[in-house]
């Protein structure tokens, strides 16, 4: 999936999230809009949550996190305005099918169903060669 408004400069999609170096889970901005963004991620061998050459679901998790702190940070670079934090203030639902190898890469879609007062409600799909692999739903809250 390649949008004109994709970004391949992994120095610059960290820069749009607050978590850095050795716990950066986004790599690319493949594609935004106003209620979605698709995020995407190689799995490096020096990656923290790599086991025996598999990315664990901790960092699957953590992955589908950052694509949601990816869209808020993209959507405040686009306003020229300071990102601000944001934490996970729940997950209501989370389905993990399987998990990703070293060097492959993941592409997740973050879709906006709400957003009141610093508090978002997202469904995350991710997927692996256009195939499936975890699903979630999550609340996601901005720091004061």
């Amino acid at each position: 999936m390649s949008d004109s408004n994709s970004i391949f400069d992994k120095d610059f999609v960290e820069n749009l999230i607050p978590q850095k170096f050795p716990f950066v889970m986004v790599d690319k901005l493949l594609m935004f809009s106003e209620n979605e963004i698709t995020a995407g991620f190689t799995v490096p061998e020096n990656n923290i949550f790599v086991k025996d050459g598999i990315f664990q679901e901790a960092g699957l998790i953590e992955h589908m996190a950052q694509s949601v702190a990816l869209y808020t940070g993209y959507e405040y670079f686009l306003k020229q305005e300071p990102a601000p934090t944001g934490y996970i203030g729940a997950i209501k639902t989370i389905e993990i099918l399987q998990l990703p190898k070293l060097g492959e890469e993941i592409e997740t879609t973050v879709t906006i169903l709400h957003e009141f007062m610093g508090v978002t409600l997202v469904d995350i799909v991710v997927k692996l060669n256009d195939k499936e692999i975890a699903r979630s739903q999550m609340k996601t809250v901005l720091a004061n």
